[in-house]
């Protein structure tokens, strides 16, 4: 089984037509900033010095700025255009890594039916989350053929009611907004044809910038003039999530600043507060983390997929059972902030899920 890789650059053009890459200088840049030297960053990324400084004099020059400074007791630090830079490669990657991955899934399903035409591809459609990433990974790396969807929570169930994947991957809160939240799901599925499997309890809440310098504290503070918020896409779990929280509270979610602007992933949001871009996202807890934010929690919720039961004893989801049940998957889970991998694996009837008993 060959594996497919599909990565998003930068490349500036200066008036010239003469072109940099920035996802080239962008790790260098990194290690830069954590060792405060050139040299030691050279060292660490396997080139000399005179290459090193070589990448970095090119996009300079692409760019009409420097990209290191000096300061005193602290050797080379990075510059405002070198942070600008950072950031930007950063926001790129995360804003389109989902779609990415779920590309790179299709072009090598395509290619390995080619190669192996009667091994049969594990069709993923799911709200995107990083347990789901997890996923996708250790069954790559187990020889398991698995072609990922991002998609909306509901897109992913209808999918697997008209018999277009394997697993629809969706989240519930648990808590006052479940049955709310299920009715957008439980038509699309049969209690005598379906089952959930368990695959994680995760926290949702508020991104906000390190040290929290709005001084948010709650849901409320969306209502606030001098907060930008950037929302989840229409038809996301999240975004029906945010949706009733806010008008629980009183606050009318078209009056928020910047609700109407919205971002496909978790990371493309927690990437889109920590570019100073918003003032306040709303997304699981590993992606704040991940950028450098802080995190106010706001709900706990199941993250679920659908199946269809009679699959469950076949391949290839009898090997994704046995993959969620083992002590690796679950350690990896468990690795994630606010992420409980506890009940991985199990099988939770649908009239069980939708009302939260669990």
């Amino acid at each position: 089984m060959i594996k497919v890789e599909c990565q998003a650059q930068l490349v500036v053009r200066d008036a010239d037509g003469r072109e940099a890459s920035l996802t080239d200088v962008v790790p260098l840049l990194a290690l830069v900033a954590e060792e405060g030297s050139i040299a030691q960053a050279a060292q660490r990324k396997g080139l000399s010095y005179r290459h090193a400084w070589g990448l970095l004099r090119e996009v300079e020059e692409r760019l009409g700025g420097a990209l290191i400074a000096k300061a005193r007791g602290r050797g080379s630090v990075l510059s405002e255009l070198g942070e600008a830079v950072l950031r930007s490669q950063r926001l790129c990657g995360e804003r389109l890594q989902g779609n990415l991955q779920a590309l790179a899934s299709e072009v090598a399903s395509d290619l390995n039916r080619w190669l192996a035409p009667d091994v049969q591809d594990l069709r993923i459609h799911a709200s995107h989350g990083y347990a789901v990433a997890t996923l996708v990974t250790a069954l790559v790396g187990d020889q398991v053929p698995v072609e990922i969807k991002y998609r909306d929570s509901a897109d992913a169930i209808s999918a697997l009611a008209r018999g277009e994947c394997d697993l629809a991957g969706f989240h519930l809160p648990r808590g006052d907004f479940r049955e709310a939240c299920a009715d957008a799901y439980r038509n699309w599925l049969d209690p005598q044809r379906h089952v959930l499997i368990h695959l994680t309890r995760r926290k949702q809440g508020l991104f906000v910038g390190r040290g929290n310098p709005r001084q948010v504290t709650g849901l409320a503070d969306l209502a606030r003039g001098d907060i930008r918020f950037v929302n989840r896409q229409p038809g996301s779990g999240t975004r029906m999530l945010i949706d009733l929280l806010l008008t629980r509270i009183g606050v009318d979610p078209e009056r928020v600043n910047g609700y109407a602007s919205s971002e496909l992933t978790h990371s493309a949001i927690a990437a889109f507060v920590a570019s100073g871009m918003a003032d306040v996202g709303f997304g699981v807890e590993p992606a704040a983390h991940h950028f450098g934010l802080d995190f106010i929690p706001i709900v706990d919720e199941d993250y679920f997929f659908a199946c269809d039961r009679g699959q469950l004893e076949r391949e290839p989801l009898a090997a994704v059972l046995e993959l969620l049940r083992g002590a690796p998957f679950r350690q990896a889970v468990a690795q994630l902030e606010g992420y409980d991998p506890d009940t991985c694996g199990d099988i939770v009837p649908l009239d069980e899920g939708w009302a939260g008993a669990r």
